[in-house]
């Protein structure tokens, strides 16, 4: 199957996709987005047309104005090319440590961003069928920290305060050796912070390094304490901790 990337080469003004968004067309699917609207219907239009045969221009310009029925008002350059294979997305790996009503609320919202979960627990028979990802049964559970991929996002949600507080250790205890791991968000409340940070700071973790921690986990200010919302609010904390995400 013969592709065509399509690439946002340069921005100015306001437009719905950063420089390096991308969407690959071939003759019957699409992967990634430009941005939607009529941009990306022309984009496609373009580039179906020249898997068909026509000349391919290798960069167009888009004014995104009345013209095109869209108002951010900016300008964006399409790049096209051929190819044989379409770029794999990158996607940022995520360890979630807990299969409760959270993680589970969690792990859903994940799939359909540009995450893999590698989702963790000292239980077995947690994780529901159907969710995408590496599910791992591990006991103790800590133990697991050392095998994470370079560059995971953590979020530690488990059964029990006391569990989260050897996987946390773990954690930093991990970062103190390779410093691979940028994002570590922990479930609970200030009192619970305040209380962990007393027995990490007496398990010898210095002020910088439970300065890596983000205790309450999720986007500040969104409201709500279903699963569902919680789960909202975290994956908008991870995203914002995303570049290009």
């Amino acid at each position: 199957m013969s592709w065509i990337l399509v690439t946002v080469s340069r921005v100015e003004g306001s437009g719905p996709r950063e420089v390096g968004a991308w969407m690959a067309v071939s003759a019957t699917e699409l992967r990634g987005t430009v941005g939607g609207g009529h941009l990306e219907f022309d984009a496609i239009a373009r580039a179906r047309a020249a898997l068909a045969g026509d000349e391919l221009d290798a960069e167009v310009r888009y004014a995104l104005g009345p013209s095109l029925g869209q108002c951010c008002g900016g300008v964006v350059w399409l790049r096209f090319e051929h190819l044989a294979v379409p770029p794999p997305e990158s996607r940022t790996p995520v360890a979630l440590f807990g299969g409760g009503h959270v993680g589970q609320a969690l792990a859903r919202v994940l799939t359909a961003l540009p995450f893999d979960l590698h989702w963790i627990d000292s239980r077995e028979g947690v994780f529901p069928p159907g969710i995408a990802g590496q599910h791992e049964h591990a006991d103790p559970v800590q133990d697991a920290v050392l095998d994470l991929a370079p560059g995971s996002h953590v979020v530690i949600m488990s059964f029990s305060h006391a569990e989260d507080l050897d996987i946390l250790a773990a954690v930093l205890r991990r970062q103190r050796e390779h410093a691979d791991l940028p994002f570590i968000g922990l479930i609970g409340s200030r009192t619970k912070w305040a209380r962990f940070r007393h027995r990490l700071e007496e398990r010898g973790f210095t002020a910088a390094e439970l300065a890596q921690v983000h205790c309450p986990i999720g986007w500040p200010g969104m409201p709500g304490k279903r699963p569902e919302q919680i789960a909202v609010a975290i994956a908008a904390q991870l995203l914002s901790a995303t570049p290009g995400a």
